[in-house]
């Protein structure tokens, strides 16, 4: 896959950033929280195992772990296999409702709630710096876009500058104005 802006690309993953999304920005003592609630068409156990197992992690996410994310205990993670590392750590570990850990300085905490045939995904990330808040909803938008997409065929995982062909920078500075009033 390529990491060039201009590739075509998939159609599909673009229509899922797109759809209805719940994003927050809440401040809670001197971090700022931003919540993200979306339904997704994938029974729990699926989207549990997309959250926690590092191959399926990266068919989506910035987070790719070392380890499975499946238990408590510490962990280390790549966004590709060449960068640097960084600190991981799973804190709570309740298949297939809740999954909190440390990334780095910030805490994600994942609630995974059935919804018919589906589920509904609510991520808080909390961080020390609320400039990062829009960046990263923006980022969170274009990944949930992908892992909506999921259907076990080879589609790209649009992360670093790849995201900005869906429409990373418009979210981000539509956060931004909207964070900031």
């Amino acid at each position: 896959m390529t990491d060039s802006v201009q590739a075509p690309r998939d159609e599909e993953i673009a229509a899922q950033v797109r759809a209805p999304i719940e994003v927050l920005l809440e401040l809670e003592e001197d971090r700022w929280t931003i919540v993200m609630r979306r339904r997704f068409p994938h029974g729990r156990q699926k989207v549990w195992a997309m959250l926690t197992d590092p191959a399926k992690l990266a068919r989506w996410s910035p987070i790719v772990p070392d380890r499975p994310l499946a238990e408590p205990g510490p962990a280390t993670s790549r966004e590709n296999p060449g960068d640097d590392p960084a600190d991981a750590e799973v804190l709570v570990a309740d298949a297939p409702r809740r999954l909190t850990h440390r990334w780095g300085d910030d805490l994600l905490s994942w609630t995974l709630t059935p919804d018919g045939d589906g589920t509904v995904l609510e991520l808080r990330q909390t961080t020390a710096e609320r400039a990062a808040a829009a960046m990263l909803a923006a980022g969170w938008q274009v990944c949930f876009g992908r892992l909506a997409a999921e259907d076990g065929t080879d589609r790209e995982r649009p992360t670093g500058r790849r995201a900005l062909a869906y429409g990373w920078q418009e979210l981000s500075d539509g956060y931004e104005s909207r964070f900031s009033g």
